[in-house]
């Protein structure tokens, strides 16, 4: 909502007041930003649904995944998936770093939340993956995926995405003692960055339709369709499902939304249970949950006591006497995106 100006906000309001953002689209400032945006635009299609396809599925791909499948969930009838690569790209790296196929040499248990999933078991040609994973860093270090690497050292599980996602959910890593996230590698976004990008995509279709470029008939890793297939082809799918906790991570709130494994078929999509994450893990995970329900609620009531609230609890924000200035300044730059905090257009 509000496309790349409206996230320009969310980054560098914040980055005003020292705090560094490697995305900005789903933790920090500029991931409660986005959530008060786009709760409301995906409520209004949800409740839409619900009059015209009320036994459908949602299947979301939009950030900041967990608050917006949350809202959904919390607030209408529809049935919701969340899908996200981002474990799919840290299975990979696991996978290449033991040199084996995507397939049956290696096998994973999963789960936390979106862009914070914990890799909790991890088997590779039979063995403890975990211990072949540490005798790597002995003799190669960290400089693979530093912020990964660091925290497996800490909490003995691997965060599963990305480092500059992951770098986000701690206090430590894009700090400006830590060169804004250069020491452990984090690059942090732009804008600018942003519509370089869209540019070269752009100019990478057209390329396609002009026939410079072939178009390559290549399968995606992108889930969506395999579930589409699954529920209404009577096929079975095991994939990374973002959905509400019903025992999927038996130590965590009921009805967050949680990322695992799941199984989907004609049915419908069910979490697979991976028990108890381990304490230090769930008391991280636990404060982000939190954090989730306020902003949700904060969205859905225009409250803004709620968003302060939601961004004391996220640890990007240290600075307790500027908090609540910068949250005014971000809800004044969305302030045609936000009918519930400043009343009608």
């Amino acid at each position: 909502t509000g496309g790349l100006e409206a996230m320009r906000y969310d980054l560098e309001i914040p980055l005003k007041y020292g705090i560094y953002q490697s995305v900005g689209d789903t933790v920090g400032p500029g991931g409660i930003s986005r959530s008060l945006r786009n709760i409301p635009v995906v409520l209004e299609m949800a409740r839409d649904m619900e009059d015209v396809c009320p036994k459908a599925w949602f299947i979301n791909y939009s950030n900041p995944m967990t608050t917006i499948c949350r809202a959904v969930t919390k607030t209408t009838r529809i049935k919701t998936i969340g899908l996200c690569h981002g474990l799919n790209e840290g299975l990979s790296m696991l996978r290449c770093i033991f040199g084996v196929e995507k397939g049956g040499e290696m096998h994973a248990k999963a789960a936390g939340i979106n862009h914070l999933p914990w890799i909790t078991e991890l088997r590779v040609r039979g063995g403890d993956g975990f211990q072949l994973l540490r005798e790597y860093v002995k003799r190669n270090g960290v400089s693979i995926s530093p912020v990964k690497l660091e925290l497996f050292k800490v909490y003995g599980c691997l965060p599963g995405t990305g480092d500059r996602h992951v770098a986000e959910f701690f206090p430590h890593f894009l700090t400006k003692e830590a060169g804004a996230g250069s020491k452990y590698g984090v690059r942090l976004t732009t804008i600018e960055d942003r519509y370089a990008w869209r540019e070269r995509q752009i100019e990478r279709v057209n390329k396609m339709l002009s026939g410079e470029l072939s178009i390559e008939m290549r399968r995606s890793q992108e889930a969506a369709s395999n579930i589409i297939s699954a529920i209404t082809n009577g096929r079975h799918e095991v994939e990374i499902l973002n959905l509400p906790n019903k025992g999927q991570i038996n130590n965590l709130q009921r009805e967050a939304v949680v990322e695992t494994y799941g199984l989907v078929g004609p049915g419908g999509a069910e979490g697979i249970s991976v028990g108890d994450v381990p304490p230090a893990v769930q008391a991280i995970l636990h404060q982000h949950v939190v954090k989730h329900e306020l902003t949700v609620d904060a969205a859905l009531k225009g409250d803004r006591e709620l968003a302060l609230q939601a961004l004391l609890l996220d640890p990007l924000v240290r600075n307790f006497d500027t908090a609540g200035k910068m949250l005014d300044e971000l809800l004044e730059a969305n302030r045609n995106y936000l009918p519930q905090f400043f009343g009608s257009r």
